[in-house]
C-alpha cells in the first residue's frame, strides 16, 4: 500500500508511483498498464517530475534514439511507508534483555546528543537565544515533527509537537523515548538543561510539550 501522502496525489499518480516502484517505465508503458492515453501519462509524469518525485533516464536499446524511462527519486520512494518503529522496538527489547535498562538509557541519551550536534552544526556560535529556538523548531520540523513555539502569559515559552516520528516506540517504551531520548535531544538542541516535559504522546497525550525554563 502507498502512503497517505502519496494517495493525496490522486489515484492515477499513486498508481504511477506503484508501477515505477517495480521498474523504470516509459510514458507509453504506463499508459498501457493504467489504461489511459499516453498524453495523459506524460502530463502526470511532467507534474510529478516538477515535484521531484520522478526523474527521466535514457537508455539506448539497439538502433535509434535512447528510450526515455522514468524512475522514482529518493523523494518519491519516501512516500512509501517504512516500518522503522518495528525494527527499533525489536532492537530496544533485545538491548534491554541483554544489557539492562541503565545501559540502554545511557545509549539513547548519547544518541540524542549526537543527533543534536548534527542538527545544530549550521547554527552560528553567536546565535541569540531566540534565533536558536527558531532554528530548533525548524530543524524538528525537517526531521518530521510538527513543531511550533508557544508563548505563555508570563513570558514562558514551550516547544510543542503534535506529531511524533517515534510514536509506536514511544507508546511501547515511553520513559526511554520521552524522558530519556526526547528530553535529551531537546535540551541539547536548545543548549538548555532542566526542561520540563509537560505532556507527551507516548503517555497518551495529544502532543509533546517541553517548557523552557525562564532565565
Amino acid at each position: 500500500m502507498i502512503a497517505t501522502e502519496a494517495e493525496a496525489l490522486g489515484g492515477t499518480r499513486g498508481r504511477i508511483l506503484e508501477e515505477l516502484a517495480v521498474a523504470p517505465l516509459t510514458a507509453r508503458d504506463l499508459a498501457r498498464k493504467l489504461g489511459i492515453q499516453e498524453s495523459a501519462a506524460r502530463g502526470h509524469l511532467s507534474r510529478m517530475e516538477e515535484r521531484g518525485l520522478v526523474t527521466p533516464t535514457f537508455r539506448r536499446e539497439g538502433v535509434g534514439r535512447p528510450r526515455k524511462r522514468f524512475v522514482l527519486t529518493p523523494q518519491g520512494q519516501d512516500l512509501f511507508p517504512r516500518k522503522y518503529d518495528l525494527i527499533l522496538d525489536s532492537v530496544v527489547d533485545e538491548l534491554l534483555s541483554s544489557q539492562g535498562e541503565g545501559f540502554v538509557n545511557s545509549l539513547f541519551a548519547q544518541a540524542a546528543h549526537r543527533m543534536a550536534r548534527e542538527v545544530t552544526r549550521t547554527l552560528p556560535d553567536n546565535a541569540s537565544e531566540e534565533d536558536r529556538i527558531r532554528h530548533v523548531v525548524g530543524a524538528l520540523n525537517e526531521l518530521g515533527f510538527r513543531s511550533r513555539l508557544e508563548r505563555g502569559p508570563e513570558g514562558q515559552r514551550r516547544i510543542v509537537r503534535t506529531n511524533c516520528i517515534f510514536r509506536h516506540s514511544a507508546l511501547t517504551h515511553p520513559f526511554l523515548m520521552c524522558d530519556v531520548f526526547d528530553k535529551n535531544l531537546t535540551e541539547a538542541l536548545l543548549g538548555e538543561s532542566g526542561l520540563a516535559l509537560e505532556d507527551s504522546i507516548g503517555r497518551g497525550g495529544i502532543r509533546c510539550s517541553h517548557l523552557i525554563p525562564l532565565r
